[in-house]
């Protein structure tokens, strides 16, 4: 099946998730990447913004997420993320990719990232 995406990645923002308190103290950088499917539409024909998701809007839920409520897992803000999104129209699934860099893991590493898809 053919479904249109919009496609964000690397939205950045200090967030304080995570179950240290050192991480709750301090805050470390997140990012998250999207994938949007988009319900049929005729946004290719009618060129309007009404005819289709604002990236803008979208960008700023996530954004908004990061730097608010802070959460124990990455698990629960891709959630929160993926709930904010999916309540709006033309919206017909998401996929969530939570980045946690400064993760507190004993040894060399780049990333830990989590990913959750919702219809």
């Amino acid at each position: 099946m053919n479904r249109d995406q919009i496609i964000i990645s690397g939205i950045k923002a200090t967030g304080f998730h995570g179950v240290f308190e050192h991480e709750r103290e301090n805050g470390q950088e997140f990012a998250v990447d999207l994938v949007v499917y988009l319900a049929p539409s005729n946004a290719s024909t009618s060129d309007n913004l009404a005819d289709t998701v604002d990236y803008g809007a979208i960008s700023q839920f996530v954004y908004d997420r990061i730097i608010g409520e802070a959460f124990n897992l990455i698990e629960t803000l891709a959630e929160r993320i993926a709930e904010d999104i999916l309540e709006m129209s033309g919206v017909d699934g998401i996929e969530v990719i939570v980045h946690k860099p400064q993760a507190p893991i004993p040894v060399p590493f780049d990333n830990v990232s989590l990913r959750i898809v919702r219809p």
